[in-house]
């Protein structure tokens, strides 16, 4: 038989065919150049989902659990909070809008039941829809409190046919700006209180039934209210989206790319004393950072390397992390939760779980215990408590269960991400819905668990519900604690009170505390346990009812020396409830022995917004408490509060001090009175000028001599020089303008006039600005941003310096083009056009030309060592690299991953994509000081901002009048005027030689 031959039709196929292989390899080799319009459609291949029935065979597990589905669509869909009733139901929100259909209303919350009793849910009903963007739930009463921006509802079935017939507003004001940063997460507390965190959209939250109260401003704080009465209070925290409690009333809190943070201090003791700056309330705490590596087993999205790919090189804006590549780190971390069941997990109950969406895991952390906080370890070396190979497994969601499982909220989708940061050629080809349909909820459990009947606590007697708040599962205690007091039986007090006679049960005297039958002979025994967790928690509730027994508030005066610090330390707080001069004694002894602690401090000075001139008297008289540096802080800041505060009988303590001081203790002595800020004639500095028969004046006369020729001393170190700069503020302005002025000079160290422009920034005359202005030329950039800051902070300041930018008497291209922008936003007419008509001539708007300008320093040859001192030069105000500067604005070590044009664009044009963590504010004050920076910080009491230099304020609230976001970048635009083409070139070639 002969072999068959091709004809020549088929050899011309064959050819065809060889061509377009050809063709495809050489477009392969060579793909066409990145830009905003390539089509991007070859490498945004659509990843199609995984069923449930396979779902489980994508999950790598720790060994020794397993994870269970336990719910599916259509029973669920886009599930992103969930929560059990006492009936052992499950409500799980729906946030099926998410992200760009936030006005369609399509959001639900679901009820969940389990007919067969089997672990796994069967029946599913709407329970409440037509919902905007919903976010959080919690049961109370027999119905739920459903979180959805702006608006908190409560929902309630009443005629049992699974649909809420009760729909109403509770409170209304929460943001919707983000809708990643929406209120999430409502837990119930140790208080008998609904915790919710706020997100970064912020509240202005109102009551709509009682409209005559005023709002509660809740930016860079959480909340919490009473369920029964609906009294909404700030509570510390600010994360982004996840809150947890540890059985002991610890609070953590999470963000995107600070996956665990710790909850220093709670805010209504910070709210006490408005006199007081509060240390930062929130901890970064995990050991190996807020941003660390995650080991994820699921492919990285191809819509992330691409982005990421086009963000490197500039060709669309949005942040560069974890050093330009797409994955490996947290970036969408949500949800955390401390395991508090009865799993096999019962002997770790310091396990925190966090969840990352974005890389499709959940991670653990073992907490441990530092002073009065934690430090956060990872526990799976190299790999993660659970990961899926599956990129729709977005875990946005954990809880503790009824049964001791730890249940996942698995939302399900294609994508997860802001739509804002998608790029449009990017963004076309994804389908920013698809997953709306889908949803998952599983449990992880131990690997022998086998599931078992759960007694009904919606049945339970009281005698019942008080023996569960003994139970191992954290759920069952505080789902008992909610009923025992949504019930409001005051028939459990005596229950509870046989039961406390025989155990110490925390939860048991939570829930007595919060039915009104806590009486002060009850906490006696818990705060003599050998056990500090007891008597912390003892001491934590005596602050409620102290003042109904005076052997109690004796009780808590003799445990100033507790040897836990967690003891001393709640302890320091709880006094501010208690009145007395033992009160006073006691927290002097805490801050003796534990003075260098900032917390501590914090802690008591809190305490003191009456009573701070006796424990002054007392402190002041202990010569090694006020040779120690701890000592010497407290007790300014203790005379700085009198000096404001102005409260008589402090005001009397303090003369009393100043006046033995003056006698023994001279350089005490100006230290407190520099402290106390006392202006030359003002009326506390005549009291003082008596009480201490004119030695006070002296003693000023003497520290200010002194501290003008150490100024002024090229010979001794720059430290002890800028020390005594900042004591020049306290005198008067024409006896300090001409040592001020010299300390301006080009020759003195930068420190120094750094140091003379802050003190000369305490001042209000009008000629500080004709100083700064006279050597402006001769000025440093780092110089220059600190003189900036000081003439932009008073009008009268700031008008000198628009007119001789005017004049011409000094370049218009160096002022700094964000603030003139905020200035131009002002209602002062003057400033208005003045800064109006400069932003015309610094052509600071458009960034285009620059750039253009530029474009050929990328070819240039680049010398590291130069670039490094641009750096240092320029940059090292915001920016910290091997060593040097300081860590305010993003890390430049991501620059070695991205091109030249890419880290022009960022130099040159900051404002191309604003970070909100990176934005402007101005904050002015009610004195007409205007200060800008970045927050950082923000407390019931004050404000932070930080900006260049390092340089921050920490701004008392009854400071303010008011607070401006800018919609600017904190870094400035024209940095050209800093920095030529060659010096460009060196420091893109020093950036790019990082390792």
């Amino acid at each position: 038989m002969l072999k068959h031959r091709p004809g020549i039709m088929q050899l011309g196929m064959l050819f065809a065919v060889f061509v377009g292989l050809l063709v495809r390899c050489t477009v392969a080799a060579e793909p066409a150049a990145d830009s905003v319009d390539r089509d991007y459609s070859n490498e945004l291949q659509r990843i199609p989902p995984t069923e449930p029935s396979e779902a489980l065979k994508t999950f790598k597990l720790v060994a020794g659990f397993r994870v269970e589905l336990v719910a599916a669509e259509p029973l669920v869909v886009d599930p992103v909070a969930m929560a059990f009733d006492e009936y052992g139901r499950l409500f799980v929100v729906e946030m099926r809008g998410y992200s760009e259909d936030e006005k369609l209303n399509i959001g639900r919350v679901r009820l969940l039941t389990d007919t067969d009793n089997d672990g796994r849910y069967d029946k599913s009903s709407v329970y409440v829809d037509g919902l905007s963007w919903p976010t959080a739930v919690s049961c109370w009463d027999g119905g739920v409190f459903v979180g959805a921006a702006p608006d908190i509802r409560y929902c309630k079935d009443t005629d049992g046919d699974g649909k809420a017939d009760i729909n109403r507003v509770v409170f209304t004001g929460f943001g919707r700006g983000n809708v990643q940063g929406l209120l999430n997460t409502f837990k119930w507390g140790p208080d008998n209180r609904i915790h919710g965190a706020t997100s970064s959209a912020g509240a202005s939250v109102r009551r709509p039934d009682k409209p005559e109260l005023p709002p509660v401003g809740l930016r860079g704080r959480d909340f919490a209210f009473n369920p029964r009465t609906l009294d909404l209070e700030p509570t510390s925290g600010g994360g982004q989206h996840g809150l947890s409690f540890t059985s002991r009333g610890d609070k953590f809190v999470c963000s995107n790319s600070n996956h665990i943070q710790f909850v220093a201090f709670e805010d209504r003791y910070a709210r006490r004393n408005p006199y007081v700056k509060p240390p930062s309330v929130r901890w970064s705490i995990a050991s190996d950072g807020p941003q660390a590596t995650v080991f994820r087993s699921s492919p990285v999205e191809p819509w992330r390397i691409v982005r990421t790919r086009l963000r490197v090189k500039g060709i669309v804006p949005g942040p560069v992390e974890g050093g330009g590549t797409a994955a490996g780190y947290f970036t969408g971390s949500t949800g955390i939760t401390i395991y508090r069941g009865d799993s096999r997990f019962t002997n770790f109950s310091d396990w925190a779980f966090v969840a990352d969406v974005g890389s499709n895991l959940i991670h653990r952390k073992r907490l441990e215990r530092k002073g009065i906080g934690f430090i956060a370890h990872r526990m799976d070396e190299k790999s993660e408590f659970l990961t899926s190979t599956d990129i729709w497994f977005r875990p946005v969601q954990m809880c503790n269960g009824p049964d001791g499982g730890l249940y996942i909220a698995d939302m399900y989708r294609e994508v997860i991400e802001h739509p804002g940061s998608l790029p449009p050629p990017i963004k076309k080809h994804l389908d920013l819905n698809s997953g709306r349909n889908r949803g998952r909820i599983y449990r992880i459990v131990d690997e022998k668990y086998r599931h078992i009947d759960r007694p009904e606590l919606g049945n339970a007697s009281l005698a019942e519900l008080v023996d569960t708040l003994s139970d191992k599962n954290g759920w069952h205690r505080d789902t008992a604690a909610r009923l025992i007091y949504g019930r409001g039986q005051r028939r459990a007090i005596p229950i509870l009170l046989g039961v406390i006679k025989r155990k110490m049960w925390p939860s048991a005297y939570d829930a007595l505390w919060g039915l009104g039958g806590l009486a002060p002979a009850l906490l006696f025994s818990p705060l003599d346990d050998s056990d500090w967790q007891h008597r912390e928690h003892a001491v934590r509730l005596a602050g409620h009812i102290a003042e109904r027994s005076s052997a109690l508030k004796d009780k808590l005066c003799s445990m100033a020396n507790d040897p836990s610090l967690r003891v001393r330390y709640q302890l320091a707080f709880t006094l501010g409830e208690v009145g007395g001069e033992g009160r006073n004694k006691a927290l002097a002894s805490i801050v003796r022995r534990d003075a260098e602690d900032p917390y501590i401090r914090f802690a008591v000075q809190s305490s003191l917004s009456s009573g701070a001139g006796g424990v002054l008297v007392e402190l002041a008289a202990d010569e090694k408490f006020c040779r120690s540096s701890g000592g010497q802080l407290f007790l300014r800041s203790l005379v700085a509060q009198i000096a404001r505060q102005r409260r008589p009988d402090d005001v009397a303590a303090l003369l009393t001090t100043v006046k033995q001081l003056a006698d023994k203790n001279t350089s005490l002595l100006q230290a407190l009175l520099a402290a106390a800020a006392v202006k030359k004639g003002s009326g506390l500095e005549r009291q003082i000028q008596t009480a201490t028969a004119g030695r006070s004046t002296e003693a000023m006369k003497q520290l200010l001599t002194s501290a003008a020729e150490a100024a002024g001393d090229f010979k001794r170190p720059v430290v002890d020089r800028v020390k005594a700069i900042h004591l020049l503020r306290l005198g008067v302005f024409d006896e300090q303008r001409e040592i001020l002025g010299s300390l301006l000079d080009a020759a003195q160290p930068s420190e120094v006039q750094l140091s003379a422009l802050s003190a000369l920034a305490t001042f209000e005359q009008p000629e500080v600005a004709d100083l700064i202005l006279k050597r402006w030329r001769q000025f440093s950039p780092q110089v220059r941003t600190r003189a900036h800051d000081v003439l932009f902070s008073r009008d009268v300041w700031l008008a000198n310096l628009l007119e001789a930018a005017a004049a011409e008497k000094i370049s218009v291209r160096n002022l700094d083009s964000a603030r003139l922008k905020l200035i131009a936003k002002r209602d002062d007419s003057e400033l208005h056009a003045q800064a109006t008509l400069l932003i015309k001539r610094t052509a600071v708007g458009p960034r285009e030309a620059v750039l253009k300008s530029y474009a050929e320093v990328v070819k240039q040859k680049g010398d590291i060592e130069r670039g490094r001192g641009v750096f240092k030069k320029v940059c090292a105000a915001c920016h910290r690299l091997e060593g040097v500067g300081h860590e305010i604005a993003p890390n430049l070590a991501t620059m070695r991953n991205r091109t030249p044009e890419n880290i022009l664009l960022n130099v040159l044009d900051p404002g191309r994509e604003v970070n909100p963590q990176f934005m402007l504010y101005e904050v002015v004050t009610r004195e007409g000081r205007s200060l800008t920076g970045m927050i950082v910080d923000e407390t019931a009491t004050s404000v932070t901002l930080k900006r260049a230099n390092n340089e921050s304020d920490t701004i008392l609230r009854i400071d303010i009048d008011e607070i401006r976001s800018s919609g600017l970048s904190l870094m400035p635009e024209g940095l050209e005027k800093e920095i030529d083409r060659q010096a460009m070139a060196d420091l893109l070639a020093y950036l790019q030689s990082l390792r």
